[in-house]
């Protein structure tokens, strides 16, 4: 049966492709460290008390009818508060919007700014950016980046790329790396990005930021840096994706928010309307109410992201200690986020079987079935298949689970010859 041209090309996700392999195994009875998808086991991270408080609360007042089209004017405004008391940001209610989570906020920005041809640059390691530019027929220009810079793209590298482009898209800490700019970094790009506009003419498009920063509150020692701060020119140009999906561990709870220029956030929320991807008014008037005390909102990030650090400290640690021993394998320290950046440098090597391991998904599902182990390759996040990096999210796991599981990765790999 005949359908759209965009449906018919659409590429479904290689992660919950993944994930579904693992769900049926653990359905058969199989034990499986699920390290693949980047969520939270809410029995062992839970949202908030006061938080879920707050949501039941609401419910039992009935406030279960459309809230406004931009979110809550309770919740734009404590979000307001949040961002000038903990980044310095200056930035209105009217210039923030609310929406289900930070994927509807992403659409829409490309959906504001991207018209069909138009050049977007993202680097590869990056979540999803391929998939909104096949959604807006844009020119996609990916940029390869190192695991020398761990996988952050250099102002060198976006260089070539910015003469005519619309969107740049970054994010800090990144999915998949869990890694994140330093200031100088971030300073280079945000510099070339300013005089690239001051070089366009009026009747030209800006080039805009899109800067994802949903997991900025999971760091790790290092300091979370954004373009506006560091260059206030950047506010005209930047467009910030943020919310409570992960620095709350309430990824199933959908409030998120966007905020940047008006013009340009204005158009995003009537672009919405139309989509009606708003976040359930109960969820957004709890939010607001538990943001109204900043001490709970902090105290339980700095909790919460301690036991994210110390299981993802046991998993590179686990790595380290393979490698030690003489294991193809390594891993970047991690910055922030739930990620771990793994090399496992097994592709082209031999199974048990005699069959042979071509690429990063053979690997994988090799894993997933001799170990126990699933983990996801980069090629989910633009890589070629024969590159020997993935992605390991410990939220789904206690931290001795993650312990446990590095015998058996480690008697996996001694098999492949």
């Amino acid at each position: 049966m005949k359908v759209s041209k965009l449906a018919a090309n659409l590429i479904g996700s290689e992660i919950v492709k993944i994930g579904n392999e693992v769900n049926e195994l653990k359905a058969k009875g199989a034990e499986i460290a699920n390290l693949t998808i980047g969520d939270l086991n809410s029995n062992i991270y839970p949202i908030p008390a006061k938080l879920k408080e707050e949501i039941q609360k609401a419910y039992q007042n009935n406030l279960t009818n459309y809230p406004p089209a931009n979110g809550l004017l309770s919740l734009r405004k404590e979000v307001s508060k949040d961002l000038k008391t903990r980044w310095n940001l200056e930035y209105t209610p009217n210039d923030i919007l609310i929406t289900a989570g930070s994927r509807p906020l992403i659409y829409a920005v490309y959906k504001t700014i991207v018209d069909e041809g138009d050049k977007v640059v993202y680097p590869t390691p990056s979540w999803n950016n391929n998939h909104y530019a096949y959604l807006t027929s844009a020119d996609a220009i990916e940029v390869k980046t190192t695991p020398e810079n761990n996988f952050l793209p250099t102002a060198d590298d976006l260089r070539p790329h910015l003469k005519g482009a619309v969107l740049v898209a970054l994010c800090s800490p990144l999915n998949p790396t869990g890694t994140m700019f330093t200031k100088e970094q971030l300073s280079e790009i945000c510099e070339l990005i300013v005089a690239e506009n001051k070089n366009r003419r009026e009747d030209e498009k800006p080039l805009y930021l899109m800067y994802d920063q949903i997991y900025s509150n999971l760091t790790f020692g290092a300091e979370h840096v954004d373009p506006v701060s560091l260059f206030p020119e950047m506010k005209e140009y930047t467009i910030y994706i943020d919310g409570i999906s992960k620095c709350l561990a309430a990824t199933g709870v959908r409030v998120g928010w966007g905020f940047g220029p008006t013009h340009i956030i204005d158009k995003m929320k009537a672009l919405l309307t139309h989509v009606g991807a708003w976040a359930p008014k109960p969820e957004q008037e709890a939010t607001a109410k538990y943001y109204e005390n900043p001490e709970d909102v902090n105290s339980f990030m700095e909790d919460f992201k301690g036991q994210l650090e110390a299981s993802l400290k046991v998993l590179h640690g686990g790595i380290q200690n393979l490698k030690e021993k003489g294991f193809a394998v390594d891993s970047i320290e991690p910055m922030g986020a739930l990620y771990l950046t793994i090399k496992l440098d097994y592709i082209g090597k031999t199974k048990q079987d005699g069959s042979v391991i071509e690429n990063s998904s053979d690997l994988v599902f090799y894993l997933i079935n001799e170990a126990g182990v699933a983990l996801v390759p980069f090629s989910a996040f633009g890589e070629a298949k024969s590159e020997p990096w993935f992605r390991a999210s410990v939220g789904g796991l206690e931290i001795n689970e993650i312990g446990g599981m590095m015998p058996k990765l480690e008697s996996a790999l001694s098999k492949l010859k």
